[in-house]
């Protein structure tokens, strides 16, 4: 699969957007072949399972890449998803961190090799950082009960988390509203499955977003005790 992929899905873009999207395969070929961030049998389902996985978050109802906005990319990896989410939203800041200095490396060449003038690479663990962002986003990073802590005091009052994840959430949203004493009814699940309709790959079956949108529970001090 190609760029037109998103282009199916995402029918408003810019040429200059189009010529974005078009580059990421090739730039990130390249990059892979020296320091690799995607795996190597993934790199031929770039557009599918990295691209238009990354930016099922803007088909969230009332999405929140607003103008002005600043996302924080936490534990970007090779910078997913924040520089599909940077190049769909040009007037929204990202912050993609990393602990990882060749990941940052990888992220910083693309997004200059793309132009992006609203993306910020950080080598650092999200915990350092300061806060003041209006969203959080993650791909399959960790736990959420861990991810929560690790974001704990980033947000704005009327931030939002947002992570894909992937399998039964159950449990895992259980023990995140222990630990985080978060109630349940706080995360929102929106099942991927029916988004991408006749894409001939069943990747999204069991993909979601786990949204947190109680900002009074996440910007309250947190321990990790349970």
């Amino acid at each position: 699969m190609d760029a037109t992929l998103i282009f199916r899905f995402f029918p408003r873009l810019s040429d200059s957007q189009k010529a974005q999207f078009a580059a990421l395969q090739l730039l990130y070929s390249d990059w892979n072949r020296a320091i690799n961030v995607i795996s190597r049998k993934d790199i031929e389902h770039l557009y599918l399972r990295h691209v238009l996985h990354s930016l099922s978050l803007a088909c969230v109802p009332g999405h929140p890449f607003c103008v002005g906005a600043k996302v924080l990319d936490a534990g970007t990896g090779g910078g997913f998803p924040g520089i599909p989410l940077a190049i769909l939203f040009p007037e929204t800041h990202f912050t993609l961190c990393d602990s990882i200095a060749k990941k940052i490396k990888v992220v910083t060449a693309v997004s200059e090799q793309l132009g992006l003038t609203n993306v910020t690479p950080v080598t650092a663990r999200a915990e350092t950082l300061p806060g003041g962002f209006d969203v959080v986003v993650s791909r399959a990073v960790t736990r959420l009960g861990e991810f929560i802590h690790l974001v704990n005091n980033k947000l704005t009052p009327a931030g939002v988390i947002l992570c894909l994840k992937g399998g039964d959430l159950t449990e895992e949203i259980r023990e995140a509203s222990r630990v985080c004493h978060i109630p349940e009814t706080q995360f929102k699940l929106t099942e991927l499955s029916g988004l991408f309709q006749n894409i001939g790959d069943d990747f999204f079956e069991t993909k979601k977003i786990c949204e947190i949108k109680q900002t009074s529970y996440l910007c309250a001090p947190q321990s990790k005790s349970n």
